[in-house]
């Protein structure tokens, strides 16, 4: 594939029509004073040595010359190259519960939210290492195969939903059987399988698949996400919950105690995730136990640069020009590459376009020689024309060039901001806002980190932010007016969880009640049914009513087992 990199340059082509106009003027003005002198045919005579071609090959010399130079400022690049690079790392496999009980709130801003972050940050971590990403409820299956492409492994995890699933539940057992077939066949090699759910398993064998995989020298480790205490399940746009086949409000509570036993089971460890940060520490100390090994991984190279053939093919037109004569000179008598011309017009043009060429040939070099401010304008360059994927990949070499440049940190969370990628944004916001000396650039990263907590709902965490950035710079309105927003926001969510809770415990109350009347009417029936002394007649009619009773009583159970086989279907949370 060929491109230009800086193609705005080539507007200066429209020069070459410029000159050529030009050309054509003067030719015509000299034909029309030739003419004053006498006939054209007679002055041609006297003048045997002159050419009337030379001078039109040499104009045209310069005019690719200059039209060579042009596209050569425009930085040509042509094809992307495929390498291969050996690195040692391990293998990793990251299943994410997408079960509709992932939409509860009991963590901000939701745990499937939470679940996002906490594989975006793991993803960031990762350098050598090779990543594979698969999405379960009901059923599982693989959403990236193993890769060392983490750009895609996080345009992959910003898209699961649980509507992607069709089949609700949790088969926690069936994600890790996937996982254990997603792996290379490479020997002597850490795989690790990251499980991350609120362990509400409907199905059950997670255990013995865990065991399973251990025995396969792969190491299973639960991310729990939830609280234990439980929350209701929103239904996105409606502002209702979802509700059970009983008509009860569902409670979906984190089973650590099973998460537990699955990540004892497959050798690993379990990580309760209520702080990112934490979390993240906690599982590159286990994933760092793993044994390391030489893999083989595909890394798609940059656009390659032409700039220096399209420079030395303009070199090559100037030589030219310069060699060739403005007339004529047979058997090179007297050979003077400059007789005919005085030396301070004849030269002028091409040292001209000679000093032009050494200047593009200087400012056109490669990216990897670039500095880091000459990469962070190169993003902004991207960045403003809405290619923020571009944007992100010169600020991350800015970045690798200068660790300590704040202003790439800052724009490098912005052009991770725009492309929806809040955790990393977040992150670079402040490294940024740590580098940064100028108060008020440093306030604006606290305030774009505000701004990134305020969109998730994680109001506590945003009105710090904000109070930092004016505590930098107190004439900022805007932050103001965010700080009061979030303010007004995380008082309304501290009274909706709080009447969540009392929904909660009137729900259990009601419960509670129903068992209560369920069991008076139990020993009701008992009184009724123990009697001193019965005739023969009563006898009869008590074991035929026992009878009857032991049928139904088959019949509920025949039911209850067509329900067990269908759970799948009914339970969809």
């Amino acid at each position: 594939m060929f491109r230009f990199e800086d193609p705005q340059y080539l507007y200066l082509l429209v020069l070459l029509l410029l000159f050529a106009i030009i050309r054509f003027a003067g030719y015509q003005r000299q034909k029309a004073r030739l003419k004053k002198f006498g006939d054209p045919s007679l002055l041609r005579e006297l003048m045997p040595d002159v050419s009337r071609f030379r001078p039109g090959v040499k104009f045209w010399l310069l005019q690719a010359a200059l039209a060579l130079l042009i596209v050569m400022l425009a930085r040509p690049q042509f094809g992307k190259h495929v390498s291969h690079e050996k690195r040692t790392g391990i293998e990793t496999v990251i299943a994410i519960d997408i079960s509709n009980s992932m939409l509860a709130e009991d963590v901000v801003p939701s745990r499937l939210q939470r679940a996002k972050m906490m594989v975006e940050n793991l993803v960031d971590n990762f350098t050598n290492d090779k990543i594979g990403l698969i999405v379960f409820a009901g059923d599982a299956f693989v959403q990236l195969p193993i890769t060392s492409d983490y750009v895609s492994a996080k345009m992959f995890l910003s898209s699961i939903e649980p509507s992607m699933m069709t089949t609700q539940g949790t088969d926690i057992a069936a994600a890790i059987e996937t996982a254990t077939h997603s792996f290379t066949q490479q020997e002597k090699i850490g795989k690790a399988i990251i499980v991350i759910t609120d362990g509400e398993d409907h199905e059950g064998g997670a255990i013995e698949a865990a065991k399973e995989a251990r025995d396969r020298n792969m190491r299973v480790y639960v991310l729990g996400v939830g609280s234990p205490k439980g929350s209701p399940i929103p239904i996105p746009g409606t502002g209702d919950y979802l509700h059970d086949n009983t008509g009860n409000t569902v409670m979906s509570a984190l089973n650590e105690q099973m998460c537990r036993e699955v990540a004892q089971a497959g050798g690993g460890a379990y990580i309760h995730v209520e702080n990112n940060s934490n979390a993240q520490r906690q599982l590159d100390e286990e994933l760092n136990k793993l044994e390391k090994n030489e893999t083989d991984s595909t890394i798609y190279s940059d656009y390659d640069e032409q700039f220096q053939a399209v420079g030395l093919l303009a070199l090559l037109l100037l030589i030219l020009e310069v060699c060739i004569l403005d007339r004529r000179n047979p058997l090179l008598k007297n050979v003077s590459l400059f007789r005919s011309r005085k030396p301070a017009e004849g030269m002028t043009l091409p040292v001209l376009l000679l000093a032009v060429l050494s200047f593009a040939m200087l400012s056109a070099q490669p990216a990897a020689a670039q500095t880091d401010r000459q990469l962070v304008r190169q993003g902004n360059k991207h960045f403003q024309r809405g290619d923020y994927e571009q944007a992100e990949v010169a600020y991350s070499k800015a970045v690798e060039k200068n660790d300590k440049n704040p202003q790439a940190h800052y724009n490098l969370g912005n052009a991770l901001l725009s492309q929806q990628k809040d955790s990393a944004a977040i992150e670079q916001f402040q490294k940024s806002g740590q580098l940064e000396t100028n108060p008020l650039r440093k306030a604006q990263s606290y305030h774009n980190i505000g701004v990134v907590c305020q969109k998730h709902k994680m109001y506590g965490e945003a009105i710090e932010a904000y109070k930092q950035a004016l505590r930098l710079n107190p004439n900022d309105d805007e932050t103001r007016y965010n700080l009061v927003l979030c303010k007004h926001e995380k008082q309304k969510q501290d009274q909706q969880n709080q009447q969540n809770q009392q929904n909660q415990q009137q729900d259990k109350q009601k419960q509670d009640k129903q068992k209560q009347d369920q069991q008076k009417q139990q020993n009701k029936q008992q009184q009724q049914e123990q009697k001193p002394q019965m005739s023969r007649e009563n006898a009869e009619q008590l074991l035929n009513a026992a009878m009857q009773q032991e049928k139904q009583t088959q019949q509920r159970m025949k039911e209850a087992q067509k329900q067990g086989q269908r759970r799948q279907n009914e339970k969809n949370w």
